[in-house]
């Protein structure tokens, strides 16, 4: 067995069983039922104002067929009753806590937009990143000190060629790959590990056996009263 560690509880786009994913209501939920963090969305509108969503449309969360970057900050407003919370309002809302930011589609210069975004907000020692490689890549230059949680999505180890470029903290996998020779492995290594999405009680308590740092999940309030249960 390895030494305990303490687990971070993350929830996956706020609290999302309760409220609309990567809303303000939906983060403010998940810190509210447990969450030490939240994983959100980030994307850019046409006129480069970083937005929490995770699609590159808005037709599955707010029925409208239109991609999001065809639309200015302004027009997603509009389209949306205000519903689509900057990234800059999601950093400064009342309860804020740490944030996780996944990035997807970025390109090196939504990248820079979003880190930028980060650091005027005064949010850097709060906020880490998610992502694979590329992306991960543009934020370790635009921020050279940034904490990384490097997406890896095979139990083939990332190269060392490519931890030394990125110098991630953690490494992120989907829950179903991880075990306790998987962690215990990359704990030796110095990183630490997290876990996506895990939603059962069979899961989380799974992940928690196996070691892991951190659980991303879609139901915080049950993953904060299970990891009361296991003592992490």
């Amino acid at each position: 067995m390895g030494i305990m560690r303490s687990l971070t509880a993350v929830g996956h786009r706020g609290d999302p069983y309760r409220f609309r994913e990567n809303t303000l209501d939906s983060v403010r939920s998940a810190f509210a039922r447990g969450a030490d963090a939240v994983e959100v969305d980030v994307r850019l509108t046409r006129d480069g104002v970083p937005v929490l969503l995770h699609d590159a449309s808005l037709a599955r969360l707010w029925r409208a067929d239109v991609l999001l970057g065809d639309l200015s900050v302004a027009q997603l407003r509009e389209l949306t009753g205000g519903g689509v919370p900057t990234l800059r309002e999601a950093l400064l809302s009342g309860n804020a806590g740490r944030v996780m930011l996944d990035l997807p589609g970025a390109s090196p210069e939504d990248v820079r937009k979003v880190v930028d975004e980060v650091r005027e907000c005064g949010a850097r020692d709060r906020t880490y990143y998610c992502a694979g490689p590329r992306t991960m890549l543009a934020v370790r230059a635009a921020d050279p000190g940034a904490e990384i949680a490097l997406t890896w999505t095979t139990l083939s180890p990332p190269r060392r060629v490519l931890l030394d470029a990125v110098r991630p903290a953690w490494l992120n996998y989907r829950f179903g790959l991880v075990g306790r020779e998987l962690t215990d492995a990359l704990h030796a290594d110095g990183l630490k590990v997290s876990a996506w999405t895990a939603d059962t009680r069979w899961s989380m308590r799974r992940l928690i056996a196996a070691g892991v740092d951190s659980v991303t999940t879609n139901r915080p309030s049950l993953l904060a009263c299970v990891r009361a249960r296991s003592g992490r």
